[in-house]
């Protein structure tokens, strides 16, 4: 049996070769807008929040932006979205901190940015590392799902999921390994029927080699 390590850079080298175009599918054209669309996408998929800020971003780009609306008119505008209540009031109160406490930019470390309201450790670390490009494995249903299917983590909590992960991947492999964990999910290693058999590290994955057993 090879050592954890190995089979980790194993399996994302394979997802590499399967998914070279992976990325962050979240649409943004700055780090505040990035930080608004990973907000939203909290139980949402990718796909939804994009239609709502195909249009919210071309008028709003900013804190300031954000704030020229009232709740209510945000409320209005991401409604489509679940939780948009709560989103809109977080998202207005993170406005408000970001132009009082951070001088209106983002900040890029990770105990500034989860002072914010709505602001999780798996919506900062998207930010660190799709805004920043500081090496980070934000771990969301499908990162957490696949990595402990293969055995690449043995978990039942997120956070030491992380950690796990974290530990057994190069610290430039990260980030990486975040978006490919997504891409496999989404496409391969579904929740309820994983497509095992056109998946390309099939034989590297415990989850198929203990069902078929």
């Amino acid at each position: 049996m090879k050592r954890l390590e190995d089979k980790a850079l194993l399996v994302i080298e394979k997802l590499s070769e399967t998914y070279p175009e992976a990325k962050c599918e979240l649409n943004f054209g700055n780090t505040f807008q990035l930080l608004v669309a990973t907000m939203l996408s909290a139980q949402s998929t990718d796909r939804k929040v994009n239609e709502i800020t195909e249009e919210l971003f071309k008028h709003y780009k900013t804190p300031e932006d954000f704030l020229s609306m009232t709740q209510a008119e945000l409320e209005e505008k991401i409604r489509k979205i679940g939780l948009y209540r709560n989103k809109a009031k977080n998202i207005h109160e993170m406005c408000r901190i970001l132009l009082t406490k951070f001088n209106g930019k983002v900040p890029d470390n990770m105990e500034d940015l989860m002072s914010l309201p709505g602001v999780g450790r798996k919506t900062a670390n998207v930010v660190l590392s799709n805004g920043f490009g500081i090496p980070a494995i934000a771990v969301d249903t499908h990162v957490f799902r696949v990595s402990n299917r293969i055995g690449l983590a043995n978990s039942n909590s997120v956070d030491e999921t992380e950690k796990q992960l974290m530990s057994v991947l190069p610290k430039d492999k990260w980030s990486l390994a975040h978006h490919l964990l997504i891409w496999h999910g989404r496409r391969i290693c579904e929740a309820r029927k994983p497509k095992c058999k056109i998946c390309p590290i099939a034989e590297n994955c415990d989850y198929f080699n203990k069902k078929t057993q």
